[in-house]
């Protein structure tokens, strides 16, 4: 099912929230947020899921899952990301730390009239969603993580470890990974915002099992010296088979709007994330969780080791799935399959 674009009268307002229904049943909502406000799109009734989205996405991306959970019996919430779309973008570069998009997790269900949800995450949501879950258990009662597995806190320092990427004896010598390479402010926004809706095409089919690289091919996740990352996608003009024309201009014209550094500095805080959670090296997951992966995307190959891990790390683990044939963007890919296993999940939690 496809919602219509955004459209938000009430976006600049602050006090209070703002309400706009779609013609599909589902409502958008603006309600406050440490930062200022969130916006969301709630559907259906039900026991509270929240739903987080990735780089560089928005809440549209859960398109398919709304629907789907309100018709199992779900009230289901896909929200803006600070930064994103019609949410609050504060200027600061540290206003993104993984400590104020926790808050900003726990001030949407308090802002729904809840006190305890589901949350599920994909691509840096669900980053979001494991660390909501892991500092706030009071509030989030199951954590569902899609494409990039739980870590727990610790180990080297974030900028460290990805710089070691490029060493001049490893197979990457010479390149950048991506992570690095958005580090510096101004960097990644010049290569993106001149052409916003060009570069998100060639990310999405470069990260797309139908679309992407073959095994020959320069690893998009890393950048030639003096290059861009846009010199590693595919050739323009071929969408992957889950995005239309239409999707394409939804993602395209809120970023078009907002531009990519409230996005962008997400990455700006790993190493701030790393000290602030210090104190938490180690931990595990304990509340029930769910694992979905693609089988074709690198955010599973490279991070093995942590779905390994999961008798430890996410000792309440119902369920661990990789489909097969399937790229980054999961829940796009395969709505389907996404939908039934999330219903599954959900459906079979305790009350």
């Amino acid at each position: 099912m496809h919602q219509p674009p955004v459209t938000h009268p009430q976006a600049d307002r602050t006090d209070g929230e703002a309400v706009h229904a779609t013609a599909g049943g589902a409502v958008h909502r603006l309600v406050p947020s440490p930062a200022g406000r969130i916006h969301l799109v709630e559907q259906g009734s039900g026991p509270l899921v929240l739903l987080v989205h990735g780089f560089p996405e928005s809440w549209y991306s859960w398109r398919h899952q709304l629907p789907a959970l309100a018709a199992a019996g779900f009230r289901a919430a896909a929200v803006d990301v600070r930064g994103y779309g019609r949410s609050s973008r504060p200027d600061a570069v540290d206003a993104y730390r993984m400590l104020d998009l926790v808050a900003d997790s726990v001030a949407a269900v308090e802002a729904l009239g809840e006190s305890s949800a589901v949350i599920v995450g994909h691509d840096w949501g669900s980053n979001i969603a494991a660390h909501s879950a892991l500092l706030r258990p009071d509030v989030f009662r199951a954590v569902g993580l899609l494409s990039v597995p739980y870590t727990p806190p610790g180990g080297p320092r974030p900028t460290e470890a990805f710089a070691r990427m490029s060493d001049p004896a490893g197979p990457f010598a010479g390149q950048e990974f991506y992570v690095s390479y958005f580090q510096e402010a101004g960097r990644a926004e010049a290569e993106i915002e001149p052409d916003v809706r060009g570069w998100l095409a060639g990310l999405y089919a470069a990260l797309s099992a139908d679309t992407m690289p073959g095994p020959e091919a320069p690893d998009p996740h890393f950048v030639a010296s003096g290059g861009r990352m846009r010199d590693r996608f595919p050739a323009a003009g071929r969408l992957p088979s889950w995005l239309t024309e239409r999707d394409l201009d939804v993602y395209a014209g809120e970023f078009e709007r907002t531009g990519l550094t409230g996005a962008l500095n997400r990455y700006r805080n790993m190493d701030r994330d790393w000290a602030d959670l210090a104190a938490h090296a180690g931990a595990p997951i304990t509340q029930p969780s769910l694992f979905l992966g693609g089988g074709m995307d690198a955010s599973t190959t490279w991070l093995s080791d942590a779905i390994e891990a999961y008798p430890v790390t996410l000792p309440g683990l119902s369920a661990s799935h990789l489909l097969d044939g399937c790229g980054h963007w999961l829940q796009q890919e395969r709505p389907e399959e996404t939908n039934r296993l999330l219903t599954e999940w959900l459906t079979g939690l305790p009350s």
